[in-house]
């Protein structure tokens, strides 16, 4: 015997927000927790399992919530709403699944602008991630490419980073190339294992399909059927930016990831991120997501202590 619908009162904008243009944002809800919206007028109505009718009533509580405070309702807040409903043990359109022996749950966006940054990484070929630390543009992007690898859709993901600062001497450190550049992809590497666990990333590394370069020994590489992340893309120069971008061969995606305003070369004014974002926004398949300090999602002293830092700068460029 069929459920009967179960309804919501909501106010007409709190209604128009959860139905979406055409239908987009209940569309969404209605994939995600398998249920069917209606909007008979005075708020909606939910058919579908207790369950299910339980999840999506809380993101549409979440919606609620934005255009009470006064905000307009984009996709990419729908998606958050989504993934925050959902239970840690699934998956879906607004998450990236774990595999295995990595840590429990999907990969969720917090913020409104990391659901844009999701949808980037799904649809661009190259996507460029730029803000600061913690607001986990190269977390995503990780677990990103880890999803791709993990279900067949590329033969190797590939993380590369400007190794030492400015001058990536690595001929100078003991060691093979791994044990040389691997104290300065920790944050990747801590990222992969979360996703991927020890022993899956043990093993696709002896494999070959993750794959730690730096950005010295990219030139002449063609890169195809593989995922790409440029990491603390700030500190390549622009020839390197240009050399690495170029590598891109058949059915491969890159993502860029850097903070524009941390650059550790010589002369910042080489900077190959923010010369190449400069040149190449607008060209297509190319995305851009800029983060700010409300999207950091590590301890909350980080948003405080990258706001002072951001007030500062706009301080004395203001002199």
């Amino acid at each position: 015997m069929s459920r009967p619908p179960e309804f919501l009162p909501l106010s007409d904008d709190a209604a128009r927000a959860v139905y979406g243009p055409g239908g987009r944002h209940a569309a969404l809800i209605e994939d995600a927790f398998k249920v069917l919206i209606e909007t008979p007028g005075g708020g909606v109505s939910l058919q579908g399992d207790a369950r299910g009718r339980g999840q999506a009533k809380r993101a549409i509580a979440a919606l609620e919530a934005l255009v009470d405070a006064g905000s307009d309702v984009s996709e990419a807040d729908v998606r958050v709403a989504v993934g925050e409903a959902r239970p840690a043990a699934s998956g879906g359109p607004a998450a990236v699944a774990r595999a295995g022996g990595g840590r429990q749950g999907p990969v969720s966006p917090k913020t409104a602008t990391q659901a844009r940054y999701m949808d980037m990484l799904g649809r661009h070929d190259v996507t460029f991630g730029l803000g600061p630390a913690g607001t986990g543009k190269t977390f995503l992007a990780v677990a990103h490419g880890a999803g791709m690898l993990l279900r067949g859709d590329v033969d190797r993901l590939i993380v590369t980073r400007p190794a030492v600062e400015a001058g990536e001497k690595l001929g100078f450190l003991p060691g093979d190339l791994t044990e040389k550049v691997d104290p300065y992809m920790a944050p990747v590497w801590e990222a992969l294992t979360q996703i991927v666990g020890t022993e899956q990333l043990r093993r696709r590394r002896d494999k070959g399909e993750i794959e730690v370069a730096p950005i010295a020994f990219m030139r002449g590489r063609t890169l195809a059927h593989a995922y790409v992340i440029v990491d603390e893309a700030q500190n390549t120069s622009r020839l390197q930016m240009k050399m690495v971008l170029t590598r891109l061969g058949e059915g491969s995606r890159m993502a860029v990831t850097g903070d524009p305003s941390q650059v550790d070369l010589l002369n910042a004014a080489d900077s190959g991120l923010a010369h190449a974002v400069s040149i190449l926004e607008g060209v297509e398949g190319v995305g851009v997501t800029r983060f700010t300090s409300d999207d950091v999602v590590r301890h909350p002293m980080v948003a405080r202590i990258v706001k002072a830092y951001d007030a500062d700068a706009a301080k004395r460029a203001g002199k």
